[in-house]
């Protein structure tokens, strides 16, 4: 369904009339926020009015990244009601769809939109409901308050872009700069990981083909959380490492398999099943860890102080065809 999207000033009628913010409509979703909560509403399918609230700061943290990742692979949950689903060339927005009772209940409301008009939407709710002050990239520690009354924005932090390599972070033909070459400070929590870089001595002309940085370096000066950044690409194999503390803002549903390297520190994991929401395990990873989510699960995460993930994704663009198919499977090994 390619329904209207659009953003508008709060009208005489609404409630937040005077906080100074923009209301929005996807489709059949509307979405205002006042100075605590966003407030999502929709009909349901037998045309019963139906609303979800939920904090502000959460849901900016959750549409950051849902904006920031392309709408990632499969399914971004902002909590277990509302979310997305990337179908790559259309993104369905959905209230309820993936939650059990919701479901029965007939209460559930899911629309597909083209990618560029529900990013459009997103993109302008993202920028007109951060306030100056507040990065919902950040880490709670690092950032302001995301509450109150309009006030001015921090459109720098929400427009900025994510760091893909296209070879290996410093190989010729990638764009990227390793992180001390841009200036970047090292974090608080990571005062103590080393900076030197390896020797490399390749072999005369191959100086463009050997190549080596300090991963834990590069990933100590991160200035965002819970962003898988591409540093190596072969094919479609991704190494995308990244700095997590507090909490993933989204249940990731997958449609692929999707494997974690615990490089450093610990994260508890909440695993369920991606279409009803039940629980499946509690996976707690502590440094040197690995463990795979597989295709038919939602994982949320928590990192009790920043530590170091290194999540390999599989970017073939026919594997989520294939999984459906039953040519590829769903979970990471069969013993």
């Amino acid at each position: 369904m390619n329904t209207v999207a659009q953003a508008r000033k709060t009208s005489a009628a609404d409630p937040s009339q005077d906080l100074g913010y923009c209301t929005f409509q996807l489709g059949s979703f509307g979405f205002r926020r006042d100075e605590y909560f966003v407030h999502i509403t929709w009909t349901t399918r037998d045309g019963r009015p139906l609303s979800h609230t939920m904090d502000i700061g959460n849901f900016l943290r959750a549409l950051m990244r849902d904006v920031a990742w392309g709408f990632f692979y499969g399914g971004v949950n902002f909590d277990d009601v509302i979310g997305t689903v990337n179908h790559y060339k259309s993104v369905d927005m959905q209230a309820g769809a993936f939650n059990e009772t919701m479901k029965e209940s007939g209460v559930d409301l899911l629309e597909n939109f083209p990618v560029d008009q529900i990013r459009d939407v997103f993109e302008k709710m993202l920028d007109d409901w951060t306030n100056e002050g507040f990065d919902p990239f950040a880490a709670p520690l690092e950032t302001g308050s995301p509450y109150g009354r309009k006030h001015g924005n921090n459109t720098a932090a929400v427009t900025r872009a994510r760091e893909l390599a296209k070879r290996c972070v410093g190989l010729k033909d990638d764009l990227k700069l390793r992180s001390d070459e841009r200036g970047a400070p090292v974090n608080r929590s990571f005062a103590d990981v080393p900076q030197n870089e390896p020797e490399l001595h390749p072999e005369p002309g191959f100086e463009n083909e050997v190549h080596a940085f300090n991963l834990f370096a590069f990933l100590s000066r991160s200035q965002v959380t819970w962003n898988p950044s591409f540093t190596s690409v072969v094919k479609h194999s991704y190494m995308c490492p990244t700095t997590e503390e507090h909490i993933l803002p989204i249940l990731h549903s997958n449609d692929r398999v999707e494997w974690f390297f615990q490089m450093s520190d610990e994260i508890q994991w909440n695993c369920s099943d991606k279409n009803t929401g039940k629980p499946l395990a509690r996976v707690i990873m502590k440094a040197g860890d690995i463990a795979a989510m597989p295709a038919y699960c939602r994982h949320q995460g928590f990192s009790p102080k920043r530590s170091m993930l290194l999540v390999w994704e599989n970017g073939s663009p026919n594997l989520v065809y294939e999984i459906q198919k039953g040519d590829a499977p769903e979970i990471p090994v069969q013993f």
